[in-house]
């Protein structure tokens, strides 16, 4: 973090810099392409770069998981050395691209990632950017991915990280322009607020971005309530704000809260922000000659950007972060990372002994996503130099003479393949394929066409959420087709989505099942070692995977009644922080108070693995509803066969807390339960893992 002496001449030279500016020269800085300005010896800049899982868009780089599978590593150590490596990789190519006065879109140091919203509706195309449904969760892995991004040292920041999308946004995707997303203060301040509080507060993430909709009736890119009141005022935010691209716009557009284009730019900027991802900004100047905004406040909002560049050090010599060379980027010792991420990643959801595979048997590899290198990807993705996919990776592993592939049917299409072929002529070479095979892994799920962003280019369906939790296409069909084929033969699914995908008919009919994610370039190798048992897989859920939406409330629905594992009221096919292993483990000695928790874990079977240990606590107000439970701690240790060792959660003032209806937060009195174990204390997490958390209590007199 950079040390306080230091940013205050930061913001000095800021200051002096903007003042020898004219007023025409200001405005041709406020946008995401802000222009050079050569007297003052001043580079264009564009501030628009992407980072969410590596870096983004401008060509080659180290593509790791996608943001969600790697929240299932629950882990968020990994999390910061895999966002150290990323700002390692954008360093090298942002000092690279300058030497060559390549300053184009995504080529800059200030990365517009992560994505903490919370991922309340499995429905969301977005959701697989986020960390998942659980405030805790998304505060924890987002912390520590911000300090990976801007580094540690005391006069530089490595890169800016951004917080987004401020604030209580998760969908749906169509209406995002003119959607108004009415939350309570309760819901908004339990839920909604506290990962970008603790990104603010903690991380001191640099920058935070405003999103599409509205937020209880005010434009959240020009919202008084969340950019003045509470993100610089409550929480003394000091970074820059920056709107979502072409947000703005949708203010007289849209959300119709304005009538012109100068109106909007008024309102945005008036409310704090400072650089805005669209145009809409070009018309400051006639907002400054109509009277709509001041000088003041354009230097005000240009302050802040230069002071970010400033600790970028982007005007100054001798910049550690400067001599990262080129090399760095798409490192070989950045793939295995990304290759243990992948392993981290995924969460084995079933097994009733078959995994992992016996050496030497034949396997048929099925599906639409088994050789889909996009299924590896994930949204907002670099270009990797190797993508290894589940079919590539077995065939690695056992030999082409071992593998017979099969695409089954297309990822959603119901009319043909790609060459013509009528569908039902891959269901015959599906069929084919397991009956000269001992087993069948069966590659099912989405990619980025099928969940994603509103109207993006890959999207296929357009609005980019899903309609439900089903399969498209004929993909049920097929895993169907070859279960009925493999008469008793071994048949694994492995799941490639961002999102929960109903797998009740897989739940009661198949042998495993395997959620992969999007596992990022070298996910189709971590795949293949987690079938045959070179690793034990530990990755937990980070959201619900519910049986139906029909327990779900509407969709533009922003009240969490009925919503995620902490207010939900029927039981979860698999339940948030769930994952099995190829061991087993126990839990003994727990002993708990209001200042934290000590456990004993030990691996009980034969074989060494991780494990994942988590703390829920529980407590009943008596003056508003408060979620079953909330996670409150997690660890993730490694354990050899036989091996014991002590857990300790450490708890806050902060993580005691009852959120009142009113939005007001207090540590209340009376009895607290705390749970811990491999999972969250519900009666499915103890089904499916044979045993309950243990539990105790503490008092808070």
């Amino acid at each position: 973090m950079i040390r306080k002496d230091i940013d205050d001449t930061y913001k000095q030279r800021a200051r002096e810099l903007v003042s020898q500016m004219t007023l025409d020269e200001k405005f041709t800085q406020m946008t995401f392409r802000s222009q050079a300005i050569e007297r003052l010896g001043i580079p264009a800049y564009n501030w628009w770069n992407e980072a969410l899982h590596g870096v983004a868009r401008a060509g080659v780089s180290t593509m790791f998981p996608q943001a969600i599978g790697l929240a299932a590593m629950f882990d968020d150590q990994f999390m910061q050395k895999v966002a150290d490596i990323i700002s390692t990789e954008g360093r090298a190519k942002y000092h690279a691209f300058s030497s060559l006065e390549d300053r184009a879109i995504y080529k800059g140091l200030t990365f517009w990632s992560p994505n903490v919203n919370i991922f309340r509706d499995p429905r969301w195309g977005r959701g697989h950017e986020t960390y998942g449904e659980d405030p805790y969760l998304t505060s924890r892995m987002g912390v520590a991915f911000v300090k990976g991004l801007q580094g540690d040292d005391e006069r530089y920041m490595k890169t800016a990280a951004c917080a987004k999308h401020f604030a209580v946004h998760s969908g749906p995707e169509k209406i995002r322009h003119e959607f108004d997303a009415e939350v309570s203060p309760k819901d908004l301040w339990e839920t909604y607020l506290p990962a970008f509080e603790a990104l603010v507060k903690e991380a001191k993430v640099e920058a935070v971005m405003g999103a599409y909709n509205r937020t209880n009736g005010e434009p959240c890119c020009g919202s008084k309530t969340l950019i003045r009141d509470i993100l610089r005022g409550q929480w003394d935010f000091d970074g820059h704000f920056v709107s979502d691209c072409w947000a703005i716009m949708d203010f007289h557009n849209g959300h119709h809260v304005t009538a012109t284009a100068p109106q909007s730019a008024a309102m945005a900027l008036e409310a704090g922000c400072d650089v805005n991802c669209g145009v809409v900004y070009l018309q400051l100047k006639i907002a400054y000659e109509e009277g709509l905004v001041t000088e003041e406040q354009i230097d005000q909002a240009l302050v802040r950007l230069y002071t970010t560049r400033m600790r970028l050090g982007m005007f100054d010599e001798n910049v550690p972060y400067a001599q990262i060379p080129y090399e760095k980027n798409n490192d070989p010792a950045h793939a295995q990372v990304n290759l243990e991420a992948a392993r981290r990643s995924m969460v084995l959801l079933k097994n009733d002994g078959t995994l992992p595979l016996k050496k030497g048997q034949k396997l048929a590899v099925i599906g639409p996503n088994a050789d889909n290198r996009t299924a590896l990807m994930g949204n907002y993705h670099g270009d990797a130099s190797r993508y290894v996919t589940v079919l590539e990776g077995l065939e690695d592993k056992l030999g082409m003479e071992n593998v017979i592939y099969a695409q089954g049917c297309d990822l959603w299409k119901t009319d043909s393949f790609p060459n013509g072929t009528y569908v039902g002529d891959g269901f015959a070479e599906a069929i084919l394929a397991v009956k000269h095979a001992d087993a069948a892994v069966v590659v099912l799920g989405l990619d980025e066409t099928l969940e994603g962003e509103e109207m993006h280019e890959s999207n296929a369906f357009g609005s980019g959420d899903k309609y439900g939790l089903e399969l498209p296409g004929y993909q049920q069909q097929l895993l169907e087709t070859v279960y009925k084929a493999a008469e008793g033969k071994p048949v694994i699914l492995l799941m490639m989505t961002g999102s929960a995908i109903d797998m009740s008919w897989a739940d009661e009919h198949v042998n495993a099942i395997v959620q992969t994610w999007y596992p990022g370039a070298r996910g189709g190798e971590a795949a293949a070692e987690l079938l045959l048992g070179e690793f034990s897989p530990a990755g937990r859920l980070p959201v619900t995977f519910y049986r139906t939406t029909d327990e779900l409330p509407e969709f533009t629905d922003y009240s969490m009644k009925g919503r995620t594992y902490r207010y939900m009221e029927k039981e979860a096919l698999y339940p948030f922080g769930y994952g099995l292993s190829y061991t087993t483990f126990s839990y003994e000695g727990l002993k708990a108070d209001e200042k934290g928790a000590t456990v004993f874990v030990t691996n009980t079977g034969d074989r060494a693995s991780d494990e994942v240990a988590q703390l829920y606590l529980s407590h009943k107000s008596k003056t508003t509803e408060t979620p079953r439970w909330s996670l409150k701690g997690f660890q993730r240790l490694h354990l050899s066969p036989g091996e014991t060792k002590e857990v300790r959660f450490d708890l806050t003032p902060y993580d005691l807390l009852t959120v009142q209806d009113d939005g007001s937060r207090i540590v209340e009195k009376g009895e607290y339960g705390v749970y811990v174990g491999g999972g969250q204390p519900d009666d499915r997490t103890a089904q499916l893992l044979g045993k309950p958390d243990l539990y105790t209590t503490f008092t808070i007199q």
